[in-house]
């Protein structure tokens, strides 16, 4: 893009960003709103109470799925190494004393450890 054309974009861009209030102050005005078209109406009385406690659910939901997909993403990418229960017995018995290491590395290299 050529920098005319960069310096008109950017005028657009900040015209629209200071005439943005604008919009707001055409609004009707407040004080000639009745109570029962106000559009805040639901927020005052027990409306309020059930918007907050219906935003707090709604958050404990967002919060608890991101942390229970964390942690099921974290358990998939370890994989669990499989034990090797024989070796483990092996190791049981000679720390016990029931085979001498002779035994147990002739065992040892039979399991193909």
């Amino acid at each position: 893009m050529s920098s005319s054309v960069r310096s008109v974009l950017r005028g657009i861009a900040f015209a629209v960003v200071m005439l943005a209030p604008a919009f707001a102050l055409g609004q009707e005005r407040t004080w000639e709103w009745h109570w029962s078209t106000h559009p805040m109406m639901f927020m005052w009385g027990a409306g309020g109470v059930l918007v907050m406690l219906m935003m707090l659910v709604f958050w404990s939901v967002v919060i608890a799925g991101l942390v229970l997909g964390l942690r099921w993403l974290v358990t998939q990418r370890r994989p669990t190494a499989p034990r090797d229960e024989a070796l483990e017995i092996l190791r049981q018995r000679y720390a016990r004393g029931d085979i001498d290491r002779q035994e147990f590395e002739t065992r040892k290299r039979d399991l193909g450890v």
